[in-house]
């Protein structure tokens, strides 16, 4: 008895037609995880559909090592097949199944690749001085982030709890009363490279399998007392949430657009032939109304800046290594995307649901979505990345 078909029916103004199909990891109801694709609103299972055990795993690492030459037949395949009926087991509501954190990572890093938002920050902090520093021009500012902590879309998020300056200038220990998101667009390497072998500008498409949504959730207080003199810690290192579904970015084509004007020029291993920036439209609503508008395209490093920048010193990559872009924002007051540079670092309350706020309280929730042009005329979605606020845990 042949199994029965079924046409999956995208409506024409969705933002998961044929041109986008994200991968993700899911598990119907009362079966095991395996990877998929979203096609409208339903998910595909790959296991199904294609017969091949490399999708039947928990990640798509197996997948991203593979390579572009089979990230390109597979998808080739898949979108021959969104237009044919399918089987019916194959096809699930995509409300219907649980997602999974869609990499298993590795290595994570988080760069500061925003002029906007470095601007920000440095009119903020140092309000005397020159709001860059000397080199955020010269090279992709980053640091080196906690994998073990990156959790997908929908994980609650636990109030962190450290060292905080207080008036007199000591500290003391408690939940961080100056809670931040921090608006991002994360990338997931495919391809591993050696030890000791730099990655250049031009092979970003040879190693960089896609993209996520990121919120580096950020706390502000525990950060400002520890980050003298060596950077990011226990405030970055809480919690980072990433969306369910990646991108490829065969799908962003038509969001490709030219970088901003460079200067001084980089020096010569961040440059490169056919380098970009990408147009990507980031909305941030807290607790449901929406708050920013952060534009990508203003970034002033390009993520292929970014990952010659990671390997300049010959740190290896493997599939599932995940880098951000830090903090989007535009210059405009409703396109910034962390509440620290919304709120002016607290002196300019937000009204969010009629309520005067600066930071996150508990109970709060963040999401944060995307948009961008897609190769068949319309915009195309990078699903979202979503997380609630829980109260501190006593110790």
């Amino acid at each position: 008895m042949s199994a029965r078909l079924l046409r999956v029916e995208v409506h024409p103004d969705s933002l998961f037609g044929p041109e986008n199909m994200p991968y993700g990891v899911f598990a119907p109801p009362e079966g095991e995880f395996r990877v998929g694709v979203r096609l409208g609103n339903t998910v595909l299972d790959l296991v199904v559909l294609l017969g091949d055990p490399i999708f039947a795993r928990r990640d798509l690492n197996a997948f991203l090592a593979a390579g572009p030459a089979r990230w390109r037949t597979v998808r080739d395949r898949l979108r021959e097949l969104a237009e044919t009926e399918l089987p019916v087991d194959a096809l699930h509501p995509v409300d219907a199944v649980d997602l999974a954190l869609p990499v298993r990572i590795g290595d994570y890093v988080d760069f500061y690749a925003s002029i906007d938002h470095a601007t920000n920050l440095g009119r903020l902090f140092r309000p005397d001085s020159e709001p860059l520093l000397p080199n955020w021009r010269h090279l992709p500012v980053g640091y080196h982030g906690r994998a073990g902590t990156v959790v997908v879309s929908e994980t609650p998020v636990i109030r962190p709890q450290g060292q905080r300056r207080t008036d007199s200038g000591a500290p003391e220990f408690g939940p961080s009363q100056r809670l931040d998101i921090e608006a991002e667009l994360g990338f997931v390497v495919g391809t591993g490279s050696p030890l000791g072998v730099p990655v250049g500008v031009d092979e970003f498409a040879e190693h960089v399998f896609g993209v996520a949504l990121v919120n580096d959730w950020s706390a502000r207080d525990i950060q400002a007392w520890e980050y003298q003199p060596l950077g990011p810690f226990l405030g970055k290192s809480f919690s980072t949430s990433i969306s369910a579904w990646i991108t490829p970015l065969a799908a962003l084509a038509e969001a490709r657009i030219p970088l901003p004007t460079q200067s001084p020029e980089p020096l010569p291993y961040l440059r490169g032939t056919d380098d970009y920036g990408l147009d990507i439209d980031l909305t941030v609503s807290w607790n449901g109304e929406v708050v920013a508008h952060p534009p990508y395209s203003r970034m002033y490093w390009s993520p292929a800046q970014m990952l010659a920048h990671l390997t300049a010193n010959g740190a290896a990559l493997r599939p599932g290594d995940l880098y951000a872009s830090g903090t989007i924002s535009g210059p405009e007051p409703d396109q910034r995307g962390s509440f620290i540079e919304l709120s002016w670092g607290g002196t300019r309350p937000v009204t969010v649901r009629g309520e005067s706020r600066t930071f996150l309280a508990d109970g709060d929730e963040v999401t944060i979505t995307a948009t961008a042009p897609g190769t068949a005329g319309r915009r195309i979605g990078l699903g979202q990345v979503s997380g609630r606020i829980l109260p501190a845990r006593n110790t």
